[in-house]
């Protein structure tokens, strides 16, 4: 026991630059408490306590701003930044290594029973604000971009941005660090208004181009004119 809530705090000290020592993780980060308050309270759901864990939940949504259901599983050295908004739901499964932000949704999609809330495999990372839905895995290593919106699988190693979530990145090769850089991600608006852009610019050369060669035409004496004669063949006065 002592040597996981020691890693916890490593894994604090390791991923946030901001921390800078063992108290400062203790007494700053609010996901660690609450996913400290979460191992308890997994432990009675399990044991059948439900109201007492959900209420006890209930208590640390309060303190922390983050709810994680009793019911998830959660493996080791997870990692909740900032933290405010996070919710997690009742049949998550989350593995090692993982790192979520603030505003992260892990919810469900509509009220079946069984599994379904998202699996989230070893070094994944959730950014900012993003939601992930339905009983879906997220691959080992995979990345997912803020704001994303992520409803069916990813395999391992990709990262997953826009509304609905689509891979943009796929290596191919396993990741066995922790890649925290959830801002580094291709904009997919953006590159849509860029493509926009470069065909607009197109257009508007070509019609350039078209006007430039209607007024040289008009503006252009005709063969008659140049012999001097008018329209209808007859010698120009």
């Amino acid at each position: 026991m002592i040597a996981r809530l020691r890693a916890d705090i490593i894994a604090v000290k390791e991923r946030d630059p901001a921390c800078t020592s063992s108290f400062s993780a203790l007494t700053n980060y609010p996901g660690l408490w609450a996913v400290w308050w979460h191992r308890l309270t997994h432990r009675l759901h399990r044991s059948g306590h439900v109201w007492l864990a959900r209420r006890l939940s209930q208590s640390v949504r309060r303190a922390t701003g983050i709810e994680i259901h009793p019911g998830a599983t959660i493996g080791d050295r997870f990692f909740i930044d900032h933290g405010m908004g996070v919710v997690i739901g009742e049949t998550t499964v989350i593995g090692d290594d993982v790192t979520i932000y603030q505003g992260v949704t892990l919810g469900g999609t509509g009220k079946e029973h069984g599994k379904r809330h998202p699996t989230l495999e070893d070094f994944a990372v959730i950014g900012v604000g993003a939601t992930v839905l339905g009983d879906i895995r997220i691959g080992r290593g995979t990345r997912v971009g803020a704001g994303a919106v992520v409803v069916s699988e990813v395999p391992p190693n990709c990262t997953v941005v826009g509304i609905p979530g689509r891979i943009v990145v796929r290596e191919g090769k396993r990741i066995d660090t922790i890649d925290l850089h959830h801002e580094d991600l291709p904009d997919p608006v953006v590159e849509m208004y860029r493509t926009l852009q470069r065909r607009m610019d197109r257009i508007e050369a070509r019609l350039a181009r078209e006007e430039d060669m209607s007024a040289e035409a008009a503006l252009a004496p005709t063969a008659d004119a140049r012999r001097g004669k008018d329209d209808d063949g007859h010698p120009a006065l």
